[in-house]
């Protein structure tokens, strides 16, 4: 079953086919599962072996290209007829002789589109530097250019149902966050509190299931906190013990991050004061989103209040999200930092996430929204402040 509408697809192809033109481009290949997925809903976890979707200006439809077995997948998800969904023999897969791009090469040969300007996601985490040799090798009369982020770009304003999706994973962000304070208190292994984390986030709610996230949460306990990407461990919490999570509410590939400290029993004056100053931080800059408005206006609310205390944050504080494969759920195409000149358009969706990291801890409160008229509109419903457990 689609997720989408084929009207929504084609107009998606045809806002793809408008960055290509203005860039003379005459064939995109595009290897990011997430643009994979968003141009032609097919959905699988086969990236784990080389694919590749092709447009061309002079086609309406794009073309998958993936392992034979995946194609089976392809005609379950992908909008695409099923001409248009490619396989190549399994013998292409872990060969020393063969290689899938190669299979790529010869197809787009077959079809004449070997001739032109060849757009490619040079800086793709799919996109390898040995497809990037074998297809200038088999396309020699080609001409490369880097097409990195083209689609990541026309992605950023999400449509009405792409909305709907990122509300209900909103609420399962929130609900996760729930079930992680629901469960924290001392002697509970901190392994124990993400478990009951990743129950929420993959059942959902009770009108609508969750989907796996494309990474895991980040969650650290104690001085851990003072490094923003780390995991959890088997440790048992213990009193005064500071549980920082940065997790992902996903319906159907759309994330929702949300973030959340948990501290058990009374934290230092300190620890609330910081946290306070980062929920009025946040609450600033939400209250300035509005269409016109320039990321770096955002950075420069956010860092007006913090001057004002006395606190100084040198990285960025948010950046687009939405579909979510594995290595991250951000769209990589602007930062709300110093500089970031992107302007904010109705239906973009961003992941402010102002945290505050010191030598012995970090804390954090962050928040998803989409860009409306009338300001930013929140995904989840949850408190903006330390959470406090004794």
């Amino acid at each position: 079953m689609l997720l989408f509408e084929r009207s929504e697809y084609l107009a998606r192809v045809a806002r793809v086919k408008a960055a290509m033109t203005q860039r003379g481009i005459d064939i995109l290949l595009i290897a990011s599962p997430a643009n994979q997925f968003w141009l032609t809903g097919y959905d699988g976890w086969s990236f784990y072996t080389p694919q590749m979707v092709a447009v061309s200006l002079q086609q309406e439809e794009p073309i998958w290209i993936g392992r034979k077995m995946d194609a089976v997948g392809a005609k379950f998800t992908a909008f695409l007829a099923d001409k248009n969904v490619i396989p190549y023999p399994d013998h292409y897969v872990g060969s020393a002789d063969l290689h899938p791009m190669q299979f790529v090469a010869e197809e787009l040969q077959r079809r004449g589109w070997d001739r032109g300007r060849v757009g490619v996601e040079t800086d793709d985490y799919y996109y390898t530097a040995k497809w990037d040799a074998i297809l200038r090798k088999n396309l020699a009369n080609c001409e490369f250019v880097d097409a990195f982020l083209l689609v990541n770009r026309c992605r950023m304003v999400k449509s009405a149902r792409e909305l709907d999706y990122m509300r209900q994973a909103g609420q399962i962000a929130a609900a996760a966050q729930q079930a992680a304070f629901d469960a924290a208190r001392p002697g509970v292994r901190q392994c124990d509190v993400m478990a009951e984390v990743y129950k929420v986030t993959t059942a959902g709610l009770p009108d609508f299931g969750g989907t796996f996230p494309c990474k895991p949460p980040n969650a650290m306990v104690g001085e851990m906190c003072s490094a923003p990407h780390l995991s959890w461990t088997d440790a048992p919490l213990v009193e005064n013990d500071l549980f920082y999570i940065e997790l992902g509410g996903v319906r159907h590939r759309y994330h929702s991050p949300l973030s959340r400290c948990i501290y058990l029993g009374k934290p230092s004056e300190r620890i609330d004061f910081i946290g306070k100053v980062i929920a009025e931080g946040l609450n600033a800059v939400l209250d300035k989103v509005r269409p016109g408005v320039v990321c770096e206006e955002l950075a420069a609310v956010w860092k007006a209040v913090i001057a004002r205390h006395g606190i100084e944050k040198d990285s960025r504080i948010g950046y687009p999200v939405g579909i979510g494969y594995p290595p991250t759920w951000g769209e990589l195409t602007a930062s709300i930092r110093a500089g970031d000149r992107t302007e904010l358009e109705p239906n973009m969706t961003f992941h402010c996430i102002p945290a505050i990291w010191l030598e012995q801890y970090g804390l954090v409160i962050s928040e998803t929204f989409a860009i409306t008229d009338k300001g930013a509109e929140c995904f989840a419903t949850f408190p903006r402040a330390i959470m406090t457990k004794s």
